[in-house]
């Protein structure tokens, strides 16, 4: 499906009401290569890949093509001790951990309602409630636009890092994520070192009931996109050393924050945030949500310039304040593809 002078509106979760001069809906790997040999990418037409547009910010009319990645399908294998799964990029994320979990799958609970759709998670190695993607991604496939070629990138191939990957460098231009493996380990084991799910027992809860529990926490402090725009979480969770961390919680202890494997700890950007007193602060028509910091929604008639001022204002008060200075999460994009979100809001 082919349209021409499009608005991006309904393919951003912030609402942003911009245009590109291109937007192709894919349903199959196929057609990624034969619309982008068509659309003369070798000429250096801008090409942006949208899953559900839930970690992007639009910034300007987009003078390019825009795909729409709805390549589907869900494929099940078993091994002694394994599921593996073959999913389509273009299935929805929240989807597919309610489709494991009646299957009676379990591993992917943690990571109920992070919007967008798989081929997206590898990207960031979305993560929540300690779990990430990391842990239960066996490969990804992506075709290169330029020629249509394919490859399998294994696990360790696709350099995660904390809301990183190789997908953020080496192959952020002129691919396409297809699919990705997940392999679930059947020895089931909770995962409950987050806030509100310490409550539950260890001993006797379900995957289900972690489903549940991750769904009313997030529920109750994210709103739903259709009705008040917003991406989710703005701002990475800034990553300090132990004892940076040490100073500043002694200082403010009630900031939330999480220890690493390697000593390094992850403080709460939401806590920093609210230690600042900016929930409900608003420029325009952006916000800081008044149930959660780190959520910068769109009251209606937001800019992206009204979302970037907000941003540049969050980051300024949390820098001035604690000496960390915060990083979007979300993806900038002006007319020609993705740029630098700090150095926007610097």
């Amino acid at each position: 499906m082919f349209f021409q002078r499009a608005s991006l509106k309904p393919w951003n979760t912030f609402g942003i009401d911009v245009y590109a001069n291109h937007v192709t809906i894919v349903h199959n790997v196929s057609s990624f290569f034969c619309n982008s040999r068509d659309n003369n990418i070798r000429q250096n037409e801008p090409v942006l890949l949208l899953g559900e547009g839930s970690n992007v910010l639009f910034l300007q009319d987009f003078q390019g093509k825009v795909f729409i990645n709805r390549i589907k399908g869900i494929r099940f294998t078993e091994t002694t001790h394994t599921w593996l799964l073959h999913v389509g990029a273009g299935e929805n994320w929240h989807q597919l951990v309610k489709t494991t979990l009646y299957k009676g799958l379990a591993g992917l609970e943690n990571l109920a309602l992070i919007p967008g759709c798989v081929g997206s998670a590898p990207i960031q190695n979305i993560g929540a409630y300690g779990v990430e993607l990391k842990q239960v991604c066996e490969y990804v496939d992506i075709i290169f636009l330029n020629d249509g070629s394919h490859q399998r990138l294994k696990a360790t191939e696709c350099c995660f890092g904390y809301r990183d990957s190789v997908f953020k460098h080496r192959y952020k231009n002129h691919y396409a994520i297809t699919a990705v493996g997940f392999k679930l380990i059947k020895q089931w084991q909770p995962v409950l070192s987050y806030g509100a799910l310490k409550m539950l027992n260890p001993k006797t809860v379900t995957p289900m009931q972690v489903f549940h529990a991750v769904c009313k926490i997030r529920r109750s402090k994210i709103p739903n996109p259709k009705y008040l725009g917003n991406a989710g979480s703005f701002f990475k969770n800034p990553l300090v050393t132990s004892p940076t961390a040490f100073d500043l919680l002694t200082l403010y202890p009630k900031i939330p924050y999480h220890l690493r494997s390697n000593g390094d700890v992850v403080l709460s950007a939401a806590g920093l945030i609210d230690q600042c007193e900016l929930k409900g602060y608003r420029i325009g028509g952006a916000a800081v949500h008044d149930q959660q910091a780190l959520v910068l929604i769109n009251t209606g008639a937001a800019s992206s310039q009204d979302i970037v001022n907000l941003a540049r204002i969050i980051r300024r008060r949390v820098g001035e304040k604690f000496n960390i200075w915060l990083e979007p999460e979300v993806c900038f994009i002006s007319a020609q593809g993705k740029i630098d979100s700090v150095e926007v809001i610097a």
